[in-house]
């Protein structure tokens, strides 16, 4: 195949798109099928079997002999049930092979042993999968053949939400709905829909599989638990945006290939700050859509990774010492018709409706600041968040200067005159053209950053669902549009009360906004001065999941209950337990299996070479192996020490009863143990015999995937 042809050949060739079911449904099926998508009306039976028997068929010919309902639990990774389009026939002897609406819209896999927060019993199994028309059906290849996949909502036999999925499409609704209010009040009376748009900028490590088989932390807790920085790392800064190694460019080219047949616009991929690692950046689309796209991203790099004998490590902070990984969400809303509603044009200043959604969005971040430090909270962030290498954990907007003079303008004199403008960037050099100069420059360090005609949410964990965060996003907006509606609705002169709003709103909620530096501990103190909350690990912002507050918004537009709440606080503090657990008891075994094992090793080989030199000459130097002996021993007594503490503090976490008191108590107690181990085993890697160290280091696993 061409290079010049590839993206054209394979882009959406494994998805049941618009363009297929234009090609393949009746005309009516069809327009009834884009109304329900488009505006949400109910699907009927009879329409969904002509979907059912056209997506079988597709199928059918791509190969496939099985389908399966592809849902979002709270894991935060995707489940499947997979059954063939295989069915008797009326005669017993053969085969026929069927699939029905009835199938494409409901399915019914076990829900006991998901985590659902104590909203099933183990014995309570019955749950349903409901097709989500608005996300395209599409065919996965493996070893188990082609299987098509429809992506589904997925419950409780009660009506809860056991998913991710769900949540997200309420408050896509629930945004819509309080968006068009704000529109109608502009006189935009031709808008029919708003969508939430959203781009997920994927960050990931690359090693070598078979190095990274040989560390037991990497395959159960996705991180290295031990390891020393290796002469070089990333000081030099010169592997971001580097030149691309022969073996990672081979694996990206496939990776776009996969990609781009599930109809994901994989639009942009470079090296990172770190050695080995690297980003993925896609084209924007819908929240539900977007979402999707990225669990089929993050899974189709890990799949693709294989193929190439490499791993893919999407966990925040694979590697102690060296920049972590994030996902950034970048947020906007875009209506119907084509236009971004956070566009701000080039005078911010006389555009009213920008500066209301603007005033709307400050306000509800700051109204919900904790809640959206959980929307992006799991055990790897905590090790990343507020390092010299990712947002702090307190959250602040950023929107640069020529936003920040308007808003200041607003405040200060209740009218905004006139906006900064960009001009032009004269480089210099005669032969390179005059650049135009963007009207403010970008800040890496906000974890909620304006960036032209959108919000970065820059704090999203790697490994992360962006769901949650963009359930929460849609829904803290809507309830600050729906203040602002209530209002406006009932004003006399409608130019007065929004300019006198807008004013308002931004007074209030003006202690949000930040635009320097997030790193520097003069802004972490100036955010104290300021009363803004620094959350700074995920046990502390779980609470905000079922404050009055959150239960008020999420209840008020029907997005998630109390009880699903609740049920999702529990969730929470489970995943953190366990994830801690695992990770605790991984170190007891590495270092009782492997370390103490290499390092009595080493220890005995130390002491042989003393023995044998000073029995051949008496009077020989032997000061070095003797500092190192002594040493040796010292640490490895720290080590036995140290993992005997970790043994008794895991068992007494796990007496403490389930929830917040056990997350509380690993992260208050076990953190801290779990780093006194490592301290001894990582001393004694820089000492110890790179021959007789039990598992690659971190110069291996960094530099000689390059290889």
């Amino acid at each position: 195949m061409a290079l010049k042809n590839v993206i054209s050949e394979v882009f959406a060739v494994d998805v049941f798109n618009d363009a297929v079911m234009a090609e393949r449904l009746p005309k009516k099926v069809y327009a009834t099928l884009m109304k329900t998508i488009e505006e949400g009306e109910d699907l009927d039976l009879e329409i969904a079997n002509v979907v059912a028997h056209a997506m079988k068929e597709w199928a059918l010919e791509k190969g496939a002999t099985h389908y399966t309902h592809w849902f979002q639990p709270m894991t935060g990774i995707t489940a499947e049930k997979h059954d063939s389009f295989i069915s008797p026939a009326s005669n017993g002897g053969q085969a026929i092979l069927e699939f029905s609406g009835k199938e494409l819209i409901k399915g019914e896999p076990d829900a006991s042993s998901f985590p659902s927060g104590g909203l099933r019993a183990t014995f309570e199994a019955r749950g349903y999968t409901a097709w989500d028309c608005t996300s395209p059906a599409f065919l996965r290849e493996d070893a188990a053949g082609v299987t098509l996949c429809i992506p589904t909502a997925f419950c409780s036999y009660t009506g809860e939400a056991l998913d991710k999925k769900t949540p997200l499409l309420r408050s896509m609704e629930v945004i819509n709905t309080q968006t068009l209010r704000i529109l109608k009040l502009f006189g935009h009376e031709d808008v029919r829909r708003v969508d939430c748009s959203v781009g997920a900028e994927q960050e990931y490590f690359l090693v070598d599989r078979e190095k990274y088989l040989q560390r037991d932390d990497l395959i159960f807790a996705g991180r290295t638990l031990f390891g020393t920085m290796p002469p070089k790392g990333e000081e030099l800064e010169d592997h971001y945006f580097g030149s691309i190694k022969e073996r990672i460019a081979a694996y990206m080219k496939e990776l776009n290939i996969e990609l781009w047949k599930l109809g994901i616009l994989s639009k942009t991929q470079h090296n990172e700050v770190a050695p080995a690692q690297h980003e993925m950046a896609p084209i924007y689309g819908t929240a539900n859509i977007a979402t999707d796209h990225n669990q089929m991203v993050m899974e189709t790099m890990k799949k693709v990774a294989k193929r190439h004998n490499l791993e893919c490590l999407l966990h925040e902070k694979p590697f102690k010492g060296l920049s972590g990984s994030a996902k950034h969400d970048n947020w906007s809303l875009v209506t119907n018709t084509g236009k971004n509603l956070l566009e701000p044009g080039k005078t911010p200043h006389e555009n009213i409706q920008f500066l209301l959604f603007l005033a709307a969005i400050i306000k509800a971040v700051d109204k919900n600041a904790v809640l959206l430090r959980m929307s992006a909270s799991n055990p790897g962030n905590d090790l990343r968040l507020g390092a010299n290498e990712a947002p702090p954990a307190i959250i602040s907007i950023f929107l640069g200067e020529q936003l920040e003079d308007v808003i200041s303008q607003l405040i200060e004199t209740g009218e905004a005159k006139s906006s900064k403008q960009g001009g032009k960037l004269n480089i210099g050099v005669h032969t390179l053209p005059e650049l135009k100069k963007d009207a403010t420059d970008r800040n890496r360090t906000s974890p909620f950053a304006f960036t032209g005609n959108k919000f970065e949410f820059r704090m999203v964990a790697s490994s992360m669902s962006v769901a949650d965060a963009n359930t929460i996003l849609n829904t803290i907006v809507a309830d600050a549009l729906c203040d602002i509606a209530d209002e406006l609705e009932k004003a006399e002169d409608f130019d007065i009360a929004v300019h006198d709003l807008i004013k308002r709103v931004l007074t209030d909620h003006q202690r949000i906004i930040f635009n320097g530096n997030g790193y520097s501990a003069e802004w972490k103190a100036e955010a104290e001065r300021r009363g803004l909350p620094n959350t700074q690990t995920m046990v502390d912002a779980i609470p905000s999941l079922i404050d009055d507050n959150t239960i008020r918004i999420f209840e008020k537009f029907g997005v998630l209950s109390s009880v699903e709440l609740h049920s999702r606080a529990e969730i929470n503090y489970e995943m953190y337990t366990k994830t801690l657990n695992i990770e605790a008891k991984t170190m007891i075994e590495m270092t009782n299996k492997k370390y103490i094992p290499s390092i009595i090793k080493a220890i005995k080989a130390l002491a042989d070479s003393i023995n044998s030199i000073k029995s051949a000459v008496a009077t020989a130097d032997v000061s070095v192996q003797s500092e190192l002996l002594t040493r040796s021993s010292e640490l490895l007594a720290k080590t036995k020490m140290a993992v005997t503490n970790l043994e008794n503090i895991v068992l007494e976490a796990n007496s403490k009863e389930e929830g917040k008191e056990r997350a509380t108590y690993f992260k208050d107690v076990a953190v801290k143990a779990m780093e006194e181990l490592r301290a001894p085993i990582d001393a004694l890697e820089e000492i110890v015999d790179k021959s007789l160290w039990p598992v690659p280091a971190y110069g291996d696993l960094l530099f000689e995937v390059y290889k």
